[in-house]
């Protein structure tokens, strides 16, 4: 198996950012891409401040920032990006047309050895992967958000995903300081379906009145120690995410357990969605 040296994230929003931040301080050689340039700079400036901030708290050395940016380059096309890279991790918005289209990118760009990882939390990555010369190359990496903080790794495998490329995918998320888990390429896979199902229900809760937010969100983290309640996590991943990731698995698995609740769809129509709009179920400041 061939040793992976050299990351190419494609995305530089929350998730792409932070595994290029993630994939940097562990010492991979790291390419972020963004189609758009303003949002790659965006991007790059914030990994540069976050790693600042470490510094001040003392939970990283100055010299460790220095190496880890030094190791962080952008690249002004994916072409560029992919060039002699070792593992390609898209991380673009849960559109699986999008996906399709860029894996076809990513497939052409990049080397002939090169591991394709999406960062799908809910799509089919065989469908993904079903477009390019290599599925058996090609594998989920499901990150967590926030990337640096999170332990767990969510590694799927497609239809046609190799043992060598799961192994490697294994071997890149202990590098990175993860904890992996390996799921068959089902709807939702395990963290998903069953974090999707719970917040559902929460929210089904809120509308009929059991219980306020804060307490059903307690009820969870104080009697089942969760550590954060399945509304507030649901506003900090955007209840916009959770409305197309439950539409997904309704229409996947035909379970009107995962059909979306009113109350979700209206707050999506009004705009309120979670802690990138300023207001949820909790309302949050800027």
């Amino acid at each position: 198996m061939r040793a992976l040296e050299k990351i190419t994230v494609i995305g530089a929003g929350t998730m792409g950012r932070g595994i290029a931040q993630s994939a940097a301080t562990s010492g991979f050689e790291v390419r972020i891409f963004d189609a758009d340039a303003a949002a790659l700079a965006r991007g790059t400036a914030a990994i540069a401040d976050v790693l600042a901030t470490l510094v001040e708290k003392g939970k990283l050395l100055p010299a460790e920032r220095g190496a880890a940016l030094a190791r962080l380059r952008p690249a002004v096309s994916i072409g560029e990006g992919a060039a002699g890279t070792d593992l390609v991790v898209e991380a673009v918005p849960e559109d699986l047309e999008l996906k399709r289209r860029l894996f076809r990118e990513i497939d052409e760009a990049a080397p002939a050895h090169a591991i394709l990882a999406t960062n799908t939390s809910s799509l089919s990555v065989t469908r993904i992967a079903s477009v390019t010369r290599r599925p058996g190359a090609c594998v989920g990496m499901h990150f967590f958000n926030p990337v640096p903080v999170m332990p767990l790794l969510e590694i799927v495998r497609g239809e046609s995903t190799s043992e060598e490329t799961v192994a490697a995918a294994v071997e890149a998320a202990r590098r990175l300081g993860k904890e992996p888990i390996v799921v068959r390429d089902a709807p939702g896979f395990a963290t998903s379906r069953l974090g999707v199902l719970l917040g559902l229900e929460a929210i089904r809760m809120l509308e009929q009145r059991v219980a306020s937010a804060e307490d059903i969100d307690k009820a969870m983290t104080l009697g089942y120690r969760h550590p954060m309640g399945p509304l507030r996590l649901t506003d900090l991943v955007g209840l916009d995410v959770r409305l197309a990731i439950a539409e997904h698995l309704h229409h996947e698995l035909g379970s009107d357990a995962f059909a979306p609740p009113e109350l979700l769809r209206r707050m999506v129509g009004e705009g309120r969605l979670g802690k990138k709009s300023g207001e949820g179920f909790y309302r949050w400041e800027s």
